[in-house]
């Protein structure tokens, strides 16, 4: 009974750390591959040879069917393209429609701020908010053109405001829905730490809702690249320039297919380069 009411004392005793070798630990550092698999890292190429036989096929078909007038073949799309930006012209004509895109874009992100701010300080907001996204969303941008034209006529003013409808409904629809999602306890942890109003935001909200905020622009870029396109087909030209949509409604008046082609290709290679150079950028750093 003794033994089970005063049990045995085990000595302590103390292991000693395995020392580092000296400079081990600040030299040692994780290889760039670590997390990418072989497949991963052979994307692009498997993406290039997807383009590879689109050409092939775009090409063959053209030979078939014979008529440059109305299906030009890859390989003279592809000469009308690296000539018009060898001769600088197809460049002056997306440098214009960059111009306008930006005003109305940046425009367009202020708006959305304007509206998520009210959606997310206030119920009034938010209800002003919902209505407006649920009213202005489904209409197409290029719909609001021939009022823009009755306002602001034949000019750069028009092409701002289609683009300024354009972008800030789905910046402002992902934001609030990002917003929304932010578990409670997140929110309750911030409290507690003495976070409100603002530092809440921008401590505790944006970094939870992140992904859900950068997705908006990139679909808002879209809906402003291909609005601005579809309004420069209609007029064109701002100030006596015309940008990258003049430039294609011009080439089929004057019957150069493969420049129409060319514009085309020209579109859907700008749309790549900041989708993959911009927006994946932004996210594979923040998100």
């Amino acid at each position: 009974m003794n033994a089970f009411r005063d049990p045995p004392i085990r000595p302590e005793y103390e292991l000693a750390p395995a020392l580092p070798v000296a400079g081990a630990a600040a030299t040692q550092r994780i290889p760039a591959s670590a997390g990418r698999s072989p497949r991963t890292d052979l994307a692009w190429l498997r993406k290039a040879g997807m383009l590879l036989v689109l050409a092939a096929l775009w090409e063959l078909l053209a030979r078939i069917y014979d008529n440059d007038l109305l299906l030009p073949s890859a390989l003279q799309t592809g000469r009308a393209l690296v000539d018009g930006i060898v001769s600088g012209e197809l460049c002056g004509y997306i440098l214009v429609s960059f111009a306008v895109l930006a005003q109305g874009y940046l425009l367009g992100i202020a708006g959305a701020f304007l509206l998520t701010w009210l959606a997310v300080s206030h119920r009034v907001g938010r209800e002003l908010t919902e209505t407006l996204t649920s009213m202005f969303n489904p209409l197409p941008a290029i719909a609001l053109l021939p009022l823009a034209l009755l306002w602001f006529g034949l000019g750069k003013g028009s092409l701002i405001m289609v683009l300024m409808h354009s972008v800030p409904w789905p910046l402002t629809l992902n934001a609030c829905a990002g917003f929304r999602a932010v578990p409670e306890t997140l929110r309750m942890a911030g409290r507690n730490d003495g976070l409100g109003g603002l530092r809440l935001v921008l401590q505790i909200l944006i970094p939870a809702a992140l992904p859900a905020i950068l997705s908006g622009p990139k679909i808002g870029w879209a809906f402003a690249w291909r609005t601005l396109i579809a309004a420069e087909l209609v007029f064109g030209s701002t100030s006596g320039q015309g940008g990258l949509g003049w430039f294609i409604f011009q080439s089929r008046n004057e019957l150069f297919t493969d420049r129409v082609f060319a514009g085309l290709a020209a579109v859907i290679v700008i749309g790549l380069a900041v989708e993959h150079l911009v927006f994946q950028t932004i996210e594979r750093v923040t998100v």
